[in-house]
């Protein structure tokens, strides 16, 4: 099959397209994604510019709409009409599935309730290929980007901490270091993936236990990480008692909070987690 050729139109359904594009490489889009754009009346994107560079490269002729998070309510009604002409219209993102961490979903909704036809076309995901490579669980929680507010990522790790999936979330360089502390502080017992322009030419990916994380030099863009499930070798459930809180305010004084961490997690059958919020309490 010729990448570049264009199907018959009468053989599509007329209707709403989800299509996903490449995350990085851009030979990662499939036979099927180029022929459904070639075949649009309209294909929906969140930035024009950063498309344009994708249907030139494929010869793809169809109208482009800037469709993004500020303009996708007061565009509904209008692609709306033009979905009840029979017309088929394409939404894209600049990177991946459209309404994955992207817009979409509110004209999806609005196709849902007038009963028009929407279409998946499926393609590369930056969630699993770092899942695909991390080692860690097939199952897995996809989260999305990391919230602006501390409050709200706290929150949201108490629902997260217990759950014995993989975790995966997107999030910038710049964040990720200011995050650091509050990630050890609620997965310390687990191993973490970072993702860094995935299948791009500079693709890498860092491996470490969480608790030997330190914040990243020069590293930039877009970040997927994935955090590990639990590490169930150990049942660990007994509580620190007063001799332990004792030996740890000896230790604390000669020792980093990794190394007594490692010590006593070896020694007794105590979680990590509360040994080292218990140093991290001493500190403050």
């Amino acid at each position: 099959m010729n990448l570049q050729s264009k199907n018959n139109k009468s053989n599509l359904r007329t209707g709403l397209y989800i299509v996903s594009t490449p995350i990085g490489n851009m030979a990662d889009i499939s036979f099927r994604a180029v022929n459904i754009l070639k075949n649009s009346d309209l294909i929906l994107c969140e930035d024009t510019r950063v498309s344009k560079k994708l249907i030139s490269k494929y010869d793809i002729n169809s109208n482009l709409v800037s469709y993004h998070k500020f303009n996708e309510k007061k565009n509904i009604e209008k692609i709306l009409i033009e979905l009840k002409k029979n017309k088929i219209i394409s939404i894209i993102s600049d990177a991946g599935t459209p309404t994955i961490s992207d817009p979409g979903k509110i004209l999806v909704n609005a196709c849902i309730n007038e009963n028009i036809n929407i279409f998946p076309i499926p393609g590369s995901s930056a969630v699993t290929a770092a899942v695909s490579v991390s080692g860690f669980s097939e199952k897995y929680f996809f989260y999305g980007f990391f919230p602006e507010k501390m409050s709200e990522i706290k929150e949201n790790f108490k629902n997260l901490v217990n759950l014995n999936f993989s975790i995966v979330f997107f999030i910038s360089a710049k964040k990720l270091n200011k995050n650091i502390n509050i990630i050890k502080e609620f997965f310390p017992d687990r191993n973490i993936i970072i993702c860094k322009e995935i299948t791009k030419y500079y693709e890498e990916f860092f491996r470490y236990k969480v608790l030997d994380l330190k914040p990243f030099k020069n590293l930039r863009g877009e970040i997927t990480i994935v955090i590990s499930e639990l590490n169930n070798k150990k049942k660990a459930s007994n509580n620190l008692n007063e001799s332990d809180k004792k030996k740890i305010k000896m230790l604390i004084k000669k020792l980093s909070t990794k190394e007594i961490v490692n010590l006593l997690s070896q020694e007794k059958n105590i979680s990590k987690k509360e040994i080292y919020n218990y140093c991290l309490d001493l500190k403050k």
